[in-house]
């Protein structure tokens, strides 16, 4: 009992220290007073928990500025900008991107490794471990790194770290948490937390976590590159349904006997709206092989090419217009290498939604592309680091614990 009674006090201390995080990374400035009047503590509770918080690197004072007013001024405190870092990567098709960020999303150093000739989930894992120990070798020794988030091109168990489908890279049932756990143990960053999670959903949390100026909630984060996917938070939750693959919008059939999708249907939303859409493939060999290439017909604005990224745009607006209709989000958020074309892409987006929204005599939804751009997938990775790891209620099987070397992933599997 007195075992159980002491971890219940020890789960409320630390509940109660990432409130005060938390509502420091969204209110900076605030003082010990403020802090305790926001978060429902006692004054002295408050001072006891900030006084450990700065001597492990999460908070700092800054120097009181003068008013003229009488009496002792309150020092403001703000999250330590520099002490504690978070490293969020990117699984993409072609490459892994890794950044280190500050607890509030500054980006501190960013490195990008592509794969090579093997696109096996093993050597891609390597590839990330290798990225991951060189930027930790950029950083201060001084400087601690509290998690690392992994934004995934498919459908995740998060609690058992384990990547269902990617399906523009063939990969099924990996084993992803345990597998790079291995890669990272007798490392610098061995015994580090690890959290893996679906690149859109990861994205959505970057722009809520991040977001100094955050916008309503429900936010709904949607991903367009090769593949295509959403991230939906609702009442600060991330949505990730039953087996992970909530928000795999990009395998919604917008068009019956539509092209084939990489997932082997016919019609989905990727098939239409994401990279292959614009390529000028139908079911066979593409006309152009590189959305840079796309962009360079759209800057000689080859007719054959404003059709196809204009037909792109018109099925992201119904893709949109749907995704609106089923979430009602506050915040639509665009990202991913597709949104960088501009107007080409967006404008027929937003006139179609437009249009939809104006025959149902209702407000267009709000939209906007995000704020981190080629970024958004491996800050938001260190955003769900940051998410799970300040949140210690949610519930997370393996929230906080790195995952355990696997011992039975065959060659096979990988």
């Amino acid at each position: 009992m007195q075992a159980e009674a002491a971890g219940s006090q020890q789960l409320l201390k630390g509940i109660n220290r990432m409130a005060l995080v938390r509502h420091l990374c969204a209110n900076p400035g605030l003082s010990r007073a403020d802090l305790a009047g926001a978060v429902g503590l006692t004054k002295s509770t408050v001072s006891l928990l900030v006084r450990e918080l700065i001597g492990e690197g999460w908070l700092a004072e800054r120097e009181v500025v003068a008013t003229g007013d009488l009496g002792r001024r309150p020092t403001p405190l703000f999250i330590d900008p520099g002490r504690l870092l978070l490293l969020g990567a990117e699984v993409g098709i072609e490459s892994v991107r890794v950044v280190a960020t500050s607890l509030t999303g500054e980006v501190r150093a960013c490195t990008t490794t592509n794969y090579g000739a093997s696109r096996t989930a093993k050597a891609c894992i390597a590839s990330l471990a290798t990225a991951l120990l060189k930027l930790r070798k950029q950083l201060d020794a001084s400087q601690q790194v509290l998690g690392i988030g992994v934004g995934l091109p498919g459908g995740v168990n998060e609690a058992r770290g384990v990547l269902h489908f990617a399906p523009n890279l063939g990969w099924r049932d990996i084993p992803f948490g345990a597998l790079l756990g291995e890669k990272l143990r007798d490392s610098s960053l061995a015994g580090v937390p690890l959290f893996i999670q679906n690149e859109a959903d990861v994205a959505a949390l970057g722009e809520m976590e991040f977001n100094p100026a955050p916008s309503s909630d429900p936010l709904l984060y949607v991903s367009i590159n090769q593949g295509l996917g959403a991230g939906v938070i609702v009442g600060d939750r991330l949505l990730t349904g039953s087996r992970g693959f909530a928000g795999e919008v990009g395998h919604m059939v917008l068009q019956l006997g539509g092209p084939r999708c990489s997932c082997g249907r016919r019609g989905c939303a990727e098939a239409l709206i994401a990279t292959r859409a614009m390529l000028g493939t139908g079911d066979g060999e593409p006309a152009l092989r590189s959305l840079a290439e796309v962009r360079a017909h759209l800057v000689d604005e080859d007719p054959e090419t404003l059709k196809a990224v204009a037909s792109a745009g018109r099925y992201l607006g119904v893709l949109l217009q749907n995704l609106a209709t089923a979430y009602d989000p506050a915040c639509i958020v665009l990202g991913g290498s597709v949104v960088d074309l501009g107007e080409p892409f967006l404008k027929p987006a937003l006139d179609t939604l437009l249009d939809y929204a104006t025959a149902a005599s209702l407000p267009s939804p709000s939209v906007r592309t995000s704020m981190f751009g080629a970024n958004a997938v491996a800050v938001g990775a260190a955003a769900l680091a940051r998410y799970r790891l300040t949140r210690p209620t949610l519930p997370l099987a393996d929230s906080g614990v790195t995952f355990a070397p696997s011992d039975n992933v065959s060659e096979e599997t990988v």
